[in-house]
């Protein structure tokens, strides 16, 4: 048996696991695409490192682009199998595909654009949206808590991860040659305590883990301050500044999580009165498909559905569908709140919002959740004087924040508290994927001192036999 780490190694996207047995046989975990990589972005997701119709089978852990986003480019490729998915994770998947699809061929009009002024060649998206509804078709659902078998080789069962609607802990039960192998896939690990999700389930004693590092050396800040910072942001910026507070928002989880909290605000009468708009269409759907699975609600939010039917719903709150209306906030001066994708600000919407705003003073951007060094949300982190976007170089003068308490990603006590119902002395083998490899390092460090013997983190391409 082998694994090769084709993605998420050394760095937090991409993910993509190829687990190879002795019959030849290929289980893919994971078909993300790389964000937030800078100009090796592009050259990353055209290259999967395996030829995608030699893969027999594919197993998603959760919805999230990073994990998702190329199954339609695989498919393209020449993969005929299924994909197995949780019923969420099919729902959520299908519309950020099609999402995915729609970004780069609008993103790449004007792109292509500029580069046709400059005398560039012109680039072809990854996939279209035909290929992302192609791909749906290749889904299959399987539920949390049971034993599914693909073939006389492979079994499996999804446990909750506590990341997003949907997400999974993948579990393997491999017979090669007389022998049994139980591995493990943490997909994302979420939090414990999350304020809409169930914490992450305990899972059965694994002789090889793939787990995710991304925070692998920081501790989240309190989740019980998020609601007042929140807070705090919309004062300064929209009551004080009269400006627009803009939040890049990924819009599956952290939209949701950022609505749970205005909700909040607003049922303690504490949400100051003003236009609160979701510009995203995707966002719109994400949060519906959530509300359909309410079974995956932490008991709090159980309680609060007995007397607040929608908690994600609050008096100024809108939608914005349509592309005229997205460009017309920008044309506005009256102070409001706007969410919009992507999280890490490099695509979509949003990235236009930042665009036509950073040069004022009196608006301010908020960052919200993991963002890659490369990648618009990562540099404004960073408080530059000046940043390109679009080509073009902007001033800084907008507010830049962060609010380091909403992520859907669990800190290194989360992640160590997930292995807690693990032997350490019975894992053989534990690979770091899905974090920054200075992260990796320093979490390798905390879960040797925790008695887990072999941890090893895997540069991209690297194939590993287990014996």
């Amino acid at each position: 048996m082998k694994i090769a780490f084709h993605g998420a190694a050394r760095t937090v996207t991409g993910s993509k696991h190829l687990l190879t047995l002795s019959n030849n046989k290929k289980y893919l975990l994971d078909c993300g695409m790389y964000q937030g990589m800078g100009k090796e972005t592009d050259d990353l997701n055209r290259d999967f490192g395996f030829n995608p119709a030699d893969v027999d089978y594919m197993i998603l852990s959760h919805a999230h682009i990073d994990h998702c986003g190329l199954i339609p480019k695989l498919i393209k490729d020449g993969y005929k199998g299924k994909v197995y998915a949780t019923p969420a994770t099919k729902d959520l998947a299908t519309i950020l595909m099609a999402d995915s699809a729609g970004i780069q061929e609008n993103d790449l009009k004007y792109v292509n654009k500029t580069r046709a002024a400059q005398g560039k060649p012109y680039i072809s998206p990854l996939y279209v949206t035909e290929d992302a509804e192609r791909a749906a078709e290749h889904f299959v659902t399987v539920d949390y808590g049971q034993w599914f078998t693909i073939d006389e080789n492979v079994q499996f069962m999804y446990l909750d991860a506590g990341h997003i609607i949907g997400s999974a802990t993948v579990h393997l039960k491999i017979n090669e040659n007389g022998k049994e192998t139980h591995l493990t896939f943490s997909g994302d690990v979420g939090r414990y305590r999350d304020i809409i999700l169930k914490s992450p389930q305990d899972f059965p004693q694994a002789d090889c883990i793939i787990m995710e590092s991304t925070y692998g050396n920081k501790l989240h800040e309190e989740i019980t301050g998020t609601v007042d910072k929140l807070l705090d942001w919309i004062t300064r910026t929209c009551l004080e500044k009269k400006g627009k507070l803009i939040i890049p928002a990924f819009s599956v989880g952290r939209t949701q999580e950022l609505l749970f909290t205005l909700n909040q605000l607003e049922n303690e009468n504490r949400l100051p009165d003003l236009p609160y708009y979701v510009d995203s269409p995707l966002s719109l759907e994400a949060t519906e498909v959530e509300e359909r699975y309410p079974q995956d609600f932490n008991n709090r939010v159980q309680k609060l559905l007995q007397s607040d039917h929608d908690p994600f719903q609050f008096r100024g709150l809108k939608f914005v569908k349509s592309v005229e209306e997205s460009k017309s906030l920008n044309y506005r001066n009256d102070p409001m709140v706007i969410i919009s994708a992507s999280g890490m600000a490099e695509a979509g919407r949003v990235k236009h919002h930042i665009s036509n705003n950073i040069e004022n003073s009196r608006n301010s951007i908020l960052m919200t959740g993991y963002c890659e060094p490369n990648s618009l949300g990562g540099r404004l982190k960073r408080h530059p004087k000046e940043v390109g976007i679009f080509g073009q170089v902007h001033e800084v003068h907008a507010e830049i924040g962060e609010i380091q308490s909403m992520s859907a990603h669990g800190d290194y006590n989360d992640l160590c508290q997930w292995l807690a119902c693990q032997n350490p002395k019975e894992v053989k083998k534990l690979f770091l994927v899905h974090g920054d490899y200075d992260v990796q390092l320093d979490f390798k460090n905390r879960l040797i001192s925790k008695g887990f013997l072999d941890v090893e983190i895997p540069a991209r391409h690297t194939e590993v036999g287990l014996s």
